[in-house]
């Protein structure tokens, strides 16, 4: 019976590392597109059963005067700013507008359509802060919508029909893909229990007050299945754009999502709904970091092993991060693939070390974002979109702290090592790196200048390794041979970067440890 048990789980470990492996050769975007795209044609099939309260005609219409105005707006915008014209994000924002609005032919309701698609766009450019936009843009043009339908009703307002139980389990299972591959899960979770259990409250209570008895069990399922707090969650909540850095920032503005869209405050004569919940969230994301498009100049470009390259930049203005954080770096570039042109890379450098930032990546793929960014010369001008992350080592320094690092996943590791040297900062250490060969052990330099413990594991044996160096095989490293190597895991916080595969690999023996912090990556 054990034995089947270890066996079911270790399936769905593996099935589990496989879809993050599959999700993250796709591009945020693309993704997110993809998932809209999918859940539009979900509901125009299921429009012509009448399972939704839309009509086939209507949805198709909507959406095409959506994403026209959208992308008129956008196109002058980007034009203006000289910024490359996205028609991702434009289609984007218009199939998350046709599910929160209420479609129609109407000449009237086609105007209100256009409009909300207008000010959804105009807001990215408008209501923003040196270069980003403050607020979710599908959630500006539905409010400006239902704000203006004041005075004329006739133009439509927001109504959000998704929240339909026929559209339940497409919206949970493509909802589901976003937030693994935005690594989301755990503050849109927190967000619907918030939100179901405010919204549970509050119906009891006005059902009380009208004197009413109302079936707790069956107000639940109607707050799961019939409201829009799931599709609010999976694919406007968890814009990356609009969310602060830290995890427990994120999870402080989902709770006050949570709280404001599940018991929604009249404010005149409307109320504060689902889309003006998010933007306050939004708000509060924003006072907890004012989020900037930074832009950098490449300094230089230098080989640290055969296959991985330092990228040196010099930023124009201060940048603020903390060592083991990551950042979003654009390449514009002709004919992006599905991996779009932004990508994420974890900092190298320390904070000490500015203005100068620096990544590294391994190279030899043939994405075009790699192929656009191996033409980049000394001098030429990339930004970095947004910088977050919490795999940070933890505040008490006593600490004993694990390090395991595969490939291009030391990048992080040699950012807490700088900072430690730079400021004396002194910690128990143990550091363990997984590589194809002893040629790609990078920074090298820096892992021996921090002065702590490594454990190497390659296939074959380094020659001249460092004082405190041990070669920990030629075995690939698994959970069995981690243990024997750091025999008091179970003291330690163990940090752990490299590929998920990797991760699930090292789950047994990573759950004796004290604490577990990963930054999976699906390669680049």
């Amino acid at each position: 019976m054990r034995s089947g048990v270890v066996l079911v789980i270790s399936s769905l470990s593996a099935g589990w590392t496989r879809l993050i492996g599959a999700l993250g050769r796709l591009s945020m975007y693309r993704l997110v597109l993809l998932a809209l795209s999918a859940l539009a044609v979900i509901a125009l099939v299921l429009s012509f059963t009448g399972a939704v309260s839309v009509a086939p005609l209507d949805l198709v219409v909507s959406f095409a005067v959506l994403a026209a105005s959208i992308m008129v707006v956008d196109a002058v915008a980007q034009r203006i700013v000289r910024r490359p014209w996205r028609i991702e994000s434009a289609l984007i924002t218009a199939l998350i507008l046709v599910f929160v609005l209420r479609p129609g032919i109407e000449p009237m309701a086609l105007l209100g359509l256009a409009l909300a698609g207008a000010i959804a766009s105009a807001s990215k450019y408008i209501l923003a802060w040196q270069g980003r936009h403050i607020f979710n843009p599908a959630a500006v043009g539905a409010s400006a919508l239902t704000i203006v339908s004041i005075w004329a009703p006739d133009l439509g307002f927001s109504a959000w029909w998704i929240g339909s139980p026929a559209m339940t389990v497409p919206v949970v299972l493509l909802g589901l893909a976003v937030l693994v591959r935005t690594e989301k899960v755990r503050v849109v979770g927190l967000f619907l229990v918030v939100a179901i259990a405010v919204g549970l409250v509050r119906t009891i209570v006005q059902a009380q007050e009208a004197g009413l008895v109302l079936d707790p069990a069956m107000t639940f399922s109607s707050l799961v299945l019939s409201s829009p707090f799931l599709f609010l969650g999976a694919f406007m909540l968890s814009e990356p754009l609009t969310l602060p850095p830290r995890r427990w920032q994120q999870f402080t503005v989902a709770a006050v999502v949570g709280i404001l869209a599940g018991w929604p405050l009249a404010v005149g004569d409307i109320t504060l709904g689902q889309e003006r919940a998010l933007l306050i969230g939004n708000l509060v994301a924003f006072v907890f970091a004012l989020r900037t498009a930074v832009r950098l100049t490449i300094v230089e470009r230098t080989a640290v092993t055969p296959s991985v390259r330092e990228y040196s930049f010099r930023a124009e203005r201060p940048v603020k991060f903390t060592p083991g954080q990551y950042l979003e770096l654009e390449v514009p570039h002709a004919r992006p693939d599905s991996r779009g042109t932004r990508r994420e890379f974890s900092i190298l450098s320390s904070p000490a070390e500015l203005p100068v930032v620096r990544i590294a990546m391994r190279e030899g793929s043939q994405s075009s974002y790699k192929k656009a960014i191996a033409t980049v010369e000394p001098g030429d001008e990339l930004a970095i979109t947004g910088i977050w992350g919490d795999f940070v080592l933890p505040r008490k320094t006593e600490t004993p702290v694990l390090m395991v690092a595969a490939g291009i996943g030391v990048t992080p590791f040699v950012s807490h090592l700088r900072h430690l040297r730079m400021s004396q900062e002194q910690r128990d250490v143990v550091f363990v790196y997984v590589a194809s060969g002893s040629e790609e052990l990078a920074f090298r330099d820096d892992l021996e200048a921090a002065g702590i413990p490594v454990i190497v594991v390659t296939r074959d044996e380094p020659t001249n390794l460092p004082d405190g160096w041990t070669w920990g095989g030629g075995n690939r490293l698994d959970a069995e041979s981690l243990v024997r190597h750091v025999p008091d895991i179970d003291r330690r916080h163990a940090f752990v970067s490299g590929p998920p595969a990797l991760i699930a690999t090292l789950t047994p023996a990573l759950n004796r440890a004290k604490s577990i912090t990963t930054d999976a990556f699906s390669g680049y």
